[in-house]
């Protein structure tokens, strides 16, 4: 098995940036490091569902993002998300939705990871939308 001893903060972001649909969806990684990371969405009517609230969707890739990269920070670069689960607490409304997510515990192969997401507000207020759980596992 072959599994990065450490994932830097400028490997995390080059990891990031290689992803097309992050790309897409325009994340932003403004912390990792120290067992956490969060991750940025800058929200448009592009990411919005028929009632205008930020789709689903868009949460659930938040969540599973930040918790991989917050098991990274434990695990190193060679890792895939083995499963998580999310629960949607209010409409995500606002201007930018942040995913904080921190890494719970870990084994050598896998670290279970905990993320809660906001939904910033122009004022700055931040709004709990979701919170989520999951599992991310060294590749072999």
């Amino acid at each position: 098995m072959t599994v990065d001893a450490v994932l830097t903060s400028d490997t995390a972001r080059a990891v990031l940036a290689a992803q097309p649909f992050s790309m897409l969806l325009g994340a932003r990684m403004t912390h990792f490091g120290d067992g956490r990371t969060s991750l940025e969405i800058p929200v448009r009517d592009e990411l919005r569902q028929q009632n205008g609230f930020v789709h689903g969707g868009v949460l659930s890739y938040a969540a599973d993002n930040a918790l991989t990269f917050a098991a990274g920070t434990m695990l190193g670069s060679n890792i895939m998300t083995a499963g998580f689960t999310i629960t949607y607490l209010r409409p995500a409304d606002g201007v930018v939705l942040r995913a904080d997510a921190w890494a719970d515990t870990a084994t050598r192969r896998q670290a279970l990871c905990r993320c809660d997401i906001y939904a910033v507000q122009e004022n700055g207020e931040e709004v709990l939308c979701a919170a989520a759980q999951g599992t991310a596992m060294a590749r072999r």
